[in-house]
């Protein structure tokens, strides 16, 4: 299954009888699947099924889809108001006489308000079923289009990802290698440490320098914290080539993968071990950033 990203595009439109409609959708990112929709008045029945569609297609991200609507080819309805055009004519009539003007023409008497009703074409509703029919397979359509634009972004993303992996690998294995975390060199840094203590102070008990020692010692070792960064990474890899909305996994390991770098930064016992650590945490830090984008 391919990787998707949560951001993307789509438009559709078609025609259904007397109806012209048009659908918009964008997708950001999102902690979960929320749909907004933005429908014109009267058009509320499409909403459920259009919510199920989207459900059934994505897993995250906020989708903004925006649904216009406008019925061509509708001949409008005239209907002369006869309460209104009696009371008109009466009071021409009453008029007459008493005015010294011309008499009204029709035109003049029909341009009056309220003489002439012009109104929408009535809805048939067989035909305003599939209305709502075709605009929820619309939405459908767009919604395919929008999953096509979020996989191939998702696809450019796992490489990235990948990328990201494999250079956090590699500074795992430089910091394996550094010279810093060998046992002679760990060795001969405490024995400095311990005789500069001893010239201070000859009060030192010796046992109790060496014990000390030894707890310095283990607390400086990182093969722990290596050993997770390894599997971690090898784990991220996994799920990125299996694909799927493995978004919330690989945020998962993302702060792990940070949590070991916290922690190698805090024992790396001389400068070449510290770079290392910074260096993997800003590296960690470009991976989550880049996951959050991912379904």
């Amino acid at each position: 299954m391919a990787l998707s990203s949560m951001t993307g595009f789509s438009r559709g439109h078609g025609v259904a009888g007397t109806y012209t409609w048009a659908w918009e959708l964008k997708s950001v990112n999102a902690k979960g699947l929320d749909l907004k929709l933005r429908l014109p008045p009267g058009w509320d029945a499409v909403e459920a099924p259009v919510r199920v569609r989207a459900s059934e297609a994505l897993a995250r991200g906020s989708v903004f889809a925006n649904l216009t609507v406008s019925r061509e080819d509708a001949p409008p309805t005239v209907r002369v108001n006869e309460p209104v055009l009696a009371a008109v004519l009466s009071t021409l009539k009453g008029l007459s006489g008493k005015v010294d003007a011309a008499p009204p023409t029709l035109d003049g008497i029909l341009s009056l308000k309220g003489v002439i009703e012009v109104s929408e074409a009535e809805e048939v509703e067989d035909e305003r079923r599939a209305a709502e029919a075709a605009v929820v397979a619309g939405f459908g359509d767009a919604l395919k289009g929008l999953s096509v634009m979020r996989r191939t972004e998702g696809d450019a993303l796992g490489k990235l990802l990948n990328a990201r992996l494999s250079e956090i690998g590699a500074l795992a294995a430089r910091a394996e290698a550094a010279p810093g975390r060998k046992a002679e060199a760990i060795k001969a840094r405490l024995a400095e440490q311990v005789a500069a203590l001893l010239d201070t102070d000859k009060r030192f008990d010796p046992d109790r320098l060496h014990q000390e020692a030894i707890l310095l010692a283990s607390k400086a070792d990182i093969r722990e914290e290596l050993d997770r960064l390894v599997a971690h990474v090898a784990q991220a890899k996994s799920l990125i080539a299996g694909g799927g909305p493995i978004g919330r996994k690989l945020d998962f390991l993302a702060q792990e993968l940070n949590r070991e770098s916290n922690t190698l930064c805090a024992k790396a016992n001389d400068v070449d071990l510290t770079n290392i650590g910074l260096e993997l945490k800003a590296t960690v830090e470009q991976f989550r950033e880049q996951v959050q984008n991912l379904e």
